[in-house]
């Protein structure tokens, strides 16, 4: 790997490792838009101002925009998105992992 990507993964690492960052955009991965109370609701025990701040960390990352129909994931975000897909399927087989260790 070369530096360059060493330093766009750190960046990348670092933005969504941000509170609730993850949370929101997983909340648009229908691609479906969703006004700010709606996105607040999805993404759940986020207060107005922190949802604002991921809000404005992740248009200016260019991965969430601002429309007609509320905030949704640009394409790039949506690819982030197709990639993270894997994530559901893992978190699976992670908690039935977890539950056979907790007998």
């Amino acid at each position: 790997m070369s530096l360059k990507e060493s330093v766009a993964i750190g960046q990348l690492l670092g933005l969504l490792e941000s509170r609730y960052a993850m949370r929101v955009l997983w909340a648009l991965r229908d691609g479906r838009g969703q006004t700010f109370r709606l996105l607040q609701d999805s993404v759940g025990g986020i207060t107005p101002n922190t949802l604002n701040t991921r809000i404005k960390e992740l248009r200016e990352a260019g991965l969430l925009v601002h429309g007609d129909e509320g905030y949704a994931v640009t394409p790039i975000g949506g690819d982030l998105l197709k990639r993270l897909n894997d994530l559901q399927a893992f978190a699976g087989k992670w908690a039935s992992s977890q539950a056979k260790k907790a007998k």
